[in-house]
């Protein structure tokens, strides 16, 4: 989870209530099990992120690459 997360509101669709079948209780070890639906929800989400990450380095490298000198050849 991101720091940003815990403030904002939740952005529809990152998580289903409904989905969500274990209860927390107060100091217990053992974790919580995920579903195969969980974590192929996890999955997709994780691959969105990528997409997205990507995406965005590829528009800050053309923002802020070297652009390549018009009418120049090689120079001897």
């Amino acid at each position: 989870m991101k720091l940003f997360e815990m403030f904002d509101a939740a952005i529809p669709g990152f998580q289903d209530v409904g989905d969500d079948n274990s209860k927390p209780v107060w100091r217990t070890s053992r974790k919580t099990k995920l579903t195969l639906n969980q974590i192929r929800k996890l999955r997709k989400m994780l691959d969105v992120r990528n997409y997205e990450k990507a995406k965005h380095l590829l528009k800050v490298k053309n923002q802020y690459g070297a652009k390549p000198e018009e009418g120049a050849g090689p120079s001897l």
